[in-house]
């Protein structure tokens, strides 16, 4: 039995790899949050990783608090950046697959157009900086790597899905931001391109959204309609959400991913970000 540590277990896409890959019994999972597994601390990784001989490390955790990091970037840079680092040094000693899961905000967003693999980075908070920071140590540490850039994601747990319609009800109107384009991915979409490419010796950088675009307060839309609440979206701006809400860090205005790596190299296809909201309605 292959042994696979996955570290983050308990956010979103922890759980979901643990449901979408539950009836291959080829793998045995070793989940890890912070209380099991400290991944800043690579004396406690390589003890793990000597230990259990993993096929693969898949790395969930993340400092995800775009405003915390901004705010706190010690330890975004220890848990976004050096945390991946650790990792892909205990998956190059043990010759384990090591898969960085990365973020939309290594881009600018200032492009108007879609990202691919190659485009160049340009962050522009502490957020995206320490995330691509992570992608760089995850190459210069480890041969065997799948770096998974994603967006938007949602899925058991905390997430916008719930937000919105907590606020939703007793609000006839809810204010949300009309002038950030991505592309909301569901995390159990999510993991099937992390089963699909796991076994493969498919290495590099993938961007791994779900098909389509739209901004948050379209998304927000789409929510409502499938839940059947009649509240009304109001789309704002991003400056008058900054307004009324300060200390906000710099959030890309257009950071639709193109899966362009998937489309040239698999037959994977994630599904369009309709289809896959409608499906995770079905689960709230």
């Amino acid at each position: 039995m292959k042994n696979i540590i996955v570290t983050g277990c308990n956010g979103q896409l922890g759980r979901a790899i643990n449901c979408v890959m539950s009836d291959q019994q080829e793998f045995h999972f070793i989940n890890t949050d912070v209380s099991e597994l400290d991944i800043v601390n690579i004396d406690k990784v390589l003890e793990l990783a000597r230990e259990t001989k993993p096929y693969a490390i898949i790395n969930c955790a993340a400092q995800t608090n775009v405003n915390g990091c901004e705010t706190d970037w010690d330890s975004a840079f220890r848990i976004n950046a050096i945390g991946p680092r650790n990792l892909s040094i205990a998956a190059q000693e043990t010759g384990a697959k090591m898969i960085q899961i990365s973020t939309d905000y290594v881009f600018s967003g200032k492009d108007n157009r879609h990202y691919r693999e190659f485009d160049r980075t340009d962050p522009t908070s502490a957020y995206g900086e320490t995330k691509l920071l992570g992608e760089n140590y995850t190459r210069d540490f480890c041969d065997r790597y799948f770096i998974l850039r994603t967006a938007w994601l949602y899925g058991e747990g905390k997430n916008f899905v719930k937000t919105m319609l907590k606020f939703s009800d007793g609000n006839d109107k809810v204010q949300v931001v009309n002038d950030q384009f991505g592309t909301p991915t569901y995390s159990m979409e999510l993991a099937k391109a992390i089963a699909y490419l796991l076994p493969t010796e498919n290495y590099g950088v993938f961007h791994t959204t779900c098909e389509g675009e739209c901004s948050w307060a379209d998304f927000a839309r789409e929510i409502f309609r499938l839940a059947g609440k009649q509240t009304v979206v109001e789309g704002i701006t991003t400056a008058e959400y900054n307004a009324k809400f300060p200390g906000q860090a710099d959030r890309p205005a257009y950071s639709v991913l193109e899966n362009y790596m998937l489309d040239k190299t698999t037959d994977f296809r994630f599904v369009s970000w309709e289809d896959a909201i409608a499906l995770y309605m079905k689960t709230v």
